[in-house]
């Protein structure tokens, strides 16, 4: 389940300007299915609910852990815990980070990254 990782669907970080219907739209783009936003760029996501979130499917993500500073899961329209094994992962890579809803982690991602900060997003699509 790992995101293809030829080439992004946008070559940097950008904000994230809608989503919904099972998509989101940044960059005057538009992609339908999740997305993972990460230093590199931003990718499609093989994730269609939080147990679809694996090692496997966050290897991208811990591929980039040294250049992220803080890690957001958008879990859709449901709250979701991260599971043990993935958690100590995180730590293992000292790496922070939050869990929410897919609209306020696209909040929260947009505020920080408008700050400059180091964010980072898994983001499932909601219809």
């Amino acid at each position: 389940m790992a995101a293809e990782r030829s080439a992004p669907h946008f070559p940097r970080p950008a904000a994230i300007d809608g989503y919904g219907r099972g998509g989101f739209s940044f960059a005057e783009m538009s992609h339908r299915g999740s997305l993972l936003c990460l230093p590199s760029g931003i990718w499609a996501w093989p994730v269609v609910q939080p147990a679809d979130i694996t090692e496997e499917a966050l290897a991208p993500v811990f591929a980039e852990a040294a250049d992220i500073g803080v890690f957001l899961i958008g879990s859709g329209r449901s709250s979701w815990m991260v599971p043990d094994e993935l958690r100590l992962r995180f730590h293992q890579l000292k790496l922070p980070y939050e869990v929410a809803r897919t609209g306020t982690a696209i909040s929260t991602y947009n505020i920080l990254l408008g700050e400059g900060r180091r964010v980072a997003a898994g983001l499932i699509a909601v219809e």
